[in-house]
């Protein structure tokens, strides 16, 4: 019961006060990607510990302790016995760490096919109103509003307008288009989709909502530094200020928006990366974030398990009087 009040406690403290924790830090700027492993840790340690807490309530140690076998017969006694107090109350807990799961699942099944359908709808309507570029490799759309943004999926391409090509130079348009290359190639959208899951299925868990910000932000830096890797960061700069007043489809990834003059002074003024050491903090941080609810519930199932094995060992080996 001890395991099942701490990780009850942790998942709390996390979910209320995890996001100021996280948003204190003044490095996520200069390493975007670690920076999403970390929220995308925190929300998911957050999860497993309350599902582990229930668990650890309501399934003895020593019962674990046993084996699998163990484990079993012991379910098996439990049922048989009728609905005695204990047994409601472990039927109850396993109940709701299932609704827990199945809202998960279907909100992030509602999530996807949702997005899915209404790329699908998109696609159509460029095969119709656009033209593909061989040279950009980027579908080209005859419209005034200076746009640029990728459909993810199975298919997935950039999209850019006849307003941002006439605007952009050659060279801010083969930086615009790496930024959107970026997002496809990293998948971009199923780590959104991960974080709108959340956000959507536990509205008022606040570690959950600010990592939907973070995260959205933090794609977009990211994808500026793939794309800085083989284009000058003034073009990036450049073509973020033309495009920063476009409007994308909710439902696509653009490398304008509310956060781009921010990311123009971020290219402009780089900061150094992060040193081996940090790197190597936020490394382990972001392991013990994923193991460490998982390691403390299995700690007394663990010891249980060793205790009874060793007592069996000590045992057969001692002469008998």
């Amino acid at each position: 019961m001890t395991v099942a009040i701490v990780l009850a406690l942790y998942g709390a403290f996390a979910a209320l006060a995890g996001r100021r924790l996280l948003r204190r830090a003044a490095w996520p700027g200069r390493a975007p990607r670690l920076a999403i492993a970390l929220w995308q840790a925190a929300s998911v340690s957050v999860l497993v510990a309350a599902l582990l807490s229930v668990f650890a309530a309501v399934v003895p140690a020593d019962t674990v302790g046993h084996g699998l076998a163990g484990l079993f017969a012991a379910c098996a006694g439990m049922l048989g016995h009728g609905a005695r107090p204990s047994v409601t109350a472990a039927a109850t807990g396993l109940l709701a760490a299932g609704l827990v799961l199945t809202r998960v699942a279907c909100t992030g099944g509602a999530v996807l096919t949702r997005a899915r359908r209404a790329r699908r709808r998109h696609s159509e309507a460029l095969a119709l109103l656009g033209r593909h570029d061989h040279d950009l490799d980027a579908v080209v759309v005859d419209y005034d509003e200076r746009l640029a943004y990728c459909l993810p999926g199975r298919n997935g391409h950039s999209v850019i307008t006849t307003g941002a090509l006439r605007c952009l130079a050659p060279e801010q348009v083969a930086a615009v288009l790496a930024h959107e290359q970026a997002h496809l190639r990293g998948r971009h959208h199923l780590v959104l989709a991960g974080a709108e899951t959340l956000a959507r299925a536990f509205p008022r868990v606040p570690l959950f909502e600010h990592a939907r910000a973070e995260i959205t932000r933090l794609v977009e830096l990211l994808a500026d530094d793939v794309a800085a890797r083989r284009h000058d960061r003034v073009h990036i700069a450049a073509a973020l200020v033309g495009l920063a007043t476009g409007r994308v489809p909710g439902f696509a990834l653009g490398a304008g928006g509310e956060t781009a003059l921010t990311r123009v002074r971020r290219m402009l003024s780089p900061q150094a990366p992060l040193d081996r050491w940090r790197r190597t903090a936020g490394a382990l941080t972001v392991t013990a974030l994923l193991t460490g609810p998982a390691v403390l519930a299995a700690t007394p199932g663990v010891s249980a398990f060793l205790a009874h094995h060793c007592h069996e060992l000590l045992t057969l080996r001692l002469p008998s009087a």
